[in-house]
């Protein structure tokens, strides 16, 4: 049984799609275990076309390829790529070694491709690496080798796998006769020990090593020598030849494609830089975006708890005020409505309101601010009992005391670092007694409900304010469904007592608090959303600049990709490999704006005065997006990658 066997083979390449150029015509050829063939020819021969053919690493026109006594001409690329790591050991002309790499990682290619990469495999390459010769080099780069040291490596790497044939393509061409003379002693003690070699070559004095040499021209072998016999290998090795199973990716390769793109990072810092930015601003835009979001919603959420719950608003439309709401007379609010309301089914509280400014003075201090009268209720139904001091009582509302209870920015204003309570204040030139200061609340859409005095409603209607009606009133139901039924008698409470017209009916506006707060709570939502979606607009410019990059990195390293599929990668191995490294970009460059975007939210939150939240899921939904953009603009460019043809890849320039 032959090791190789050939049935006219052709094979024909086509410059710019028109001009045909026949490389192998109609070639038959035997290769017997333990031979060492040498191919020689002119340029343009075919040579290095049949060493591509022999390796599995170009396609057949036409013709058998028989390997140990199978058929293989018509497997598939992966089928091909599992031969190619398990039968074929390449020495290439150019060396073809990983920079990025140091030589026993060079070495170990073949490993990744054949299954886990074992501390056994490394002590393996190690091994040998140390037989030919790089024993005190094994942690150098390539760079850092001669032409010769560099050629070893390549041979190291060919032996890795155990080979059954060694494939070297004009091996000693980029080298002095010194190194070449070291290389064809190494391929003779290979041959010796019964390895089968077929090495391309244009020189005799090389051809000479071979005990078989063929002669090509015009795509023909015109001349098959046999210089010496060779023993066979009684003990030949065989490889079993069937169809891959699929493919399984184990976590030893990912760790090692994920150190690879770790190194391809750090040696294009420049590029992966500006890659990194790219997602590190979109990143960081959608965590400062929603944190804004989010704490406006939860602002807002807070101003409306802060107004209490079950909560009715009844006020009058703007356009009755001071217009008669039944009969002739000027009919406001007033305590009757009060007193009807709060013997009402299902109302729990009922707070009326009397309103109006003043100035307010504290020793060689003023400042003008809202006066709010109204019973001791308030504090209960708003949730607004006093932070200091007190709130006054149903006793002292009744008696009209002039006794006050501050807010927040009053105080700030009035009294600085100062306690307030016991001291006296003069509101609109009356005497007032501090009693307590109001929990802070903050701004409530255009009113900051801080800047505000609470005083008992008589003692503003009778001695502050000049008024004689109340104007408007908070009711809180028992429960939620309560409200609608409270909603609906207050309004024919109102109409009775006032004797209002049908169309004056209309004026008495009674609102849903709850109903507000929806309405608030949803125009939120849709400000995150839309904050949210403006800072991932920038991340998918961010992942188009990953996809273009991909593109020319996948270009500049053409080559290696070509290299890697001769050792045996196939198509699912350089495709998780480029979609890892874009996947790794994005990982960077969403850890770093995570940083990003919590520093910029506290920026926001502590100088501008907005309340920025940062929330665990918009921060899991930012880096959970970077990295599905790493995979989503990162597939494309690597699937080109991976359907590139072997010798394609390694011709490209």
């Amino acid at each position: 049984m032959s090791l190789i066997e050939l049935k006219n083979i052709s094979k024909t390449y086509y410059i710019g799609n028109k001009v045909a150029v026949r490389a192998l015509n109609d070639v038959s050829l035997k290769i017997e275990q333990g031979e060492f063939v040498a191919i020689m020819g002119p340029s343009g021969s075919g040579k290095s076309t049949l060493l591509a053919v022999l390796g599995l690493l170009d396609e057949l026109d036409s013709g058998e390829y028989i390997l140990q006594d199978k058929n293989i001409a018509h497997l598939k690329e992966d089928d091909y790529a599992g031969l190619r790591n398990r039968f074929f050991g390449f020495i290439f002309q150019m060396f073809n070694l990983l920079p990025k790499l140091n030589i026993v990682d060079n070495t170990m290619l073949p490993f990744i491709y054949s299954g886990e990469i074992t501390e056994e495999k490394k002590q393996k390459a190690m091994g040998i690496l140390k037989r030919v010769g790089l024993g005190d080099r094994l942690h150098h780069k390539p760079n850092e080798l001669s032409g010769g040291q560099q050629q070893r490596v390549a041979v190291a790497r060919a032996l890795a796998n155990d080979p059954l044939v060694i494939l070297a393509d004009e091996p000693t061409g980029n080298l002095d006769s010194k190194s070449s003379a070291e290389i064809m002693g190494i391929l003779k003690e290979l041959h010796g020990q019964g390895n089968t070699i077929v090495m391309v070559t244009h020189e005799s004095g090389i051809a000479a090593a071979a005990s078989r040499v063929l002669t090509l021209k015009d795509g023909k072998i015109v001349r098959d020598e046999v210089r010496r016999r060779h023993d066979k290998l009684p003990d030949s090795k065989t490889i079993e030849i069937k169809h891959k199973a699929k493919h399984v990716f184990s976590f030893s390769q990912l760790i090692n494609y994920s150190y690879e793109a770790g190194l391809a990072l750090l040696n294009n810092k420049l590029r992966s830089f500006l890659s990194i930015l790219g997602v590190l601003i979109g990143v960081g835009a959608v965590i400062t975006m929603l944190a804004i979001g989010t704490g406006a919603k939860q602002k807002v959420e807070q101003t409306m708890s802060s107004l209490g719950t079950n909560i009715l608003m009844v006020r009058t439309s703007h356009r009755s005020r001071g217009i008669a709401m039944g009969g002739e007379s000027s009919t406001r609010f007033n305590f009757s409505d009060y007193d009807s309301i709060k013997r009402m089914d299902g109302v729990k509280s009922v707070v009326p309101y009397v309103s109006g400014s003043a100035q307010v003075v504290n020793k060689n201090k003023n400042w003008r601010t809202s006066i709010v009268g109204t019973t001791y209720e308030y504090k209960d139904v708003k949730n607004s009992d006093a932070s200091e001091g007190r709130f006054f009582s149903m006793s002292e509302g009744l008696g009209r005391k002039k006794i006050a209870v501050l807010g927040a920015a009053v105080v700030k204003e009035l009294f600085a670092d100062e306690n307030p309570v016991g001291q006296s204040i003069r509101i609109n030139r009356v005497n007032f007694e501090v009693i307590g200061v109001l929990p802070e609340k903050g701004i409530s859409g255009w009113r900051n409900v801080d800047d505000q005095i609470v005083i008992p409603i008589k003692t503003a209607m009778y001695r502050l304010l000049g008024k004689d009606y109340i104007d408007y009133f908070d009711v809180q139901a028992r429960d939620e469904e309560s409200i609608p039924l409270v909603q609906e008698e207050i309004v024919k409470m109102i109409v009775k007592n006032h004797r209002l017209s049908e169309a004056a009916s209309e004026s008495i506006m009674v609102r849903n608090m709850a109903e507000i707060q929806a309405a608030a709570s949803a125009m939120t939502d849709t400000l995150s959303v839309l904050l949210g979606g403006i800072a991932a607009i920038s991340l998918l410019v961010g992942g188009i600049g990953i996809m273009n990059i991909m593109l020319v990195v996948i270009m500049e390293r053409t080559h290696e990709i070509g290299l890697r599929k001769a050792l045996g990668a196939q198509r699912g191995d350089i495709l998780l490999q480029f979609l890892v490294e874009s996947v790794m970009i994005c990982f960077v460059g969403g850890m770093i704006g995570v940083v990003l975007g919590s520093v910029v939210s506290w920026l926001i939150s502590t100088f501008v005065g907005w309340n920025a939240v940062i929330s665990l899921w918009s921060v899991i939904l930012a880096f959970t997006f970077s990295v599905v953009i790493g995979v989503v603009f990162g597939i494309w460019p690597a699937y080109r990658a991976s359907k590139l043809l072997p010798i394609v890849a390694l011709r490209y320039e």
